[in-house]
């Protein structure tokens, strides 16, 4: 039996390069990966896996996913050879029934999972199981899944979600001097956090609410998605902290939001 309560953390991501890199992301993912107990296992919601269904991963061995292109040679050959977990994977399935989650075994971990794995766990020896996005439901749908998944918290099981609550890469700075953040980013990310803070979720399952600042902040939903995952699994009274924070090329956010401490059970 886990004796501890986990958080659930948000991690964003942002570059897969950072798979590569040193930076201050990074270097703030190492952190809160040696600043856990060890997880039974992880469940991640990434951005990357964003499909018309749910699913979940039950291979045992899941393969790493280079699910982008243009980037240089070396980060084709990263792999994080982490094993995978079946049960975990049946429990989710029971969890969430009786919607119909798929046991899947063609995806693996991609680098929305990855990419900060390889920083907080790089000994890739933690089971890692992934939970697709359904594309087609709306982010209402999303919250709730979190809030059932919440008490995987009390098993051990790290959630995390991985996108970035600001991610435009029409307006990103490829390969320019990294300007400042866009006034509309900082706005957005602000505004956010006071929501996060105060525990208001309501505006940010209704996102498409809060004006210009939010649609620009979000211009598809896929990487803001996770979030809502993480949020959901708070319970009454939790702290909400921002361990990572920082904004990337003017319009990518690298916030990273841990809902709870680590709590011994009553």
């Amino acid at each position: 039996m886990y004796s501890e309560i986990l958080p659930a953390i948000f991690f964003g991501h942002g570059n897969p390069m950072n798979a590569l890199s040193s930076n201050s992301y990074t270097q703030g993912w190492r952190r809160l990966g040696e600043g856990l107990p060890r997880p039974k296992a992880i469940l991640s919601i990434s951005a990357h896996w964003y499909i018309p269904g749910t699913g979940v991963t039950i291979n045992p061995r899941p393969r790493t996913i280079h699910d982008f292109g243009g980037f240089p040679q070396e980060l084709y050959q990263v792999h994080y050879p982490a094993p995978g977990d079946p049960d975990l994977a049946r429990r989710v399935q029971t969890m969430l029934a009786p919607l119909l989650v798929v046991a899947d075994d063609s995806w693996g971990i991609d680098h929305g999972t990855w990419s900060v794995l390889c920083h907080a766990f790089p000994e890739a020896n933690i089971p890692v199981v992934q939970l697709s996005i359904n594309e087609a439901m709306p982010a209402s749908f999303h919250f709730d899944l979190g809030r059932r998944l919440a008490p995987l918290r009390e098993e051990g099981i790290l959630i995390m979600g991985s996108g970035n609550l600001v991610h435009n890469l029409h307006t990103y700075a490829w390969g320019r001097h990294v300007p400042d953040p866009y006034d509309w980013a900082v706005r957005f990310e602000n505004e956010a956090k006071e929501l996060i803070l105060s525990g208001n979720y309501q505006p940010l399952i209704d996102y498409e609410t809060l004006g210009k600042d939010a649609m620009l902040s979000i211009p598809t939903p896929d990487h803001y998605l996770p979030l809502l995952y993480v949020l959901a699994t708070r319970q009454e009274d939790e702290p909400i902290t921002f361990p990572v924070e920082g904004v990337d090329g003017g319009s990518i956010s690298m916030l990273s939001v841990q809902v709870g401490n680590v709590r011994q059970k009553a």
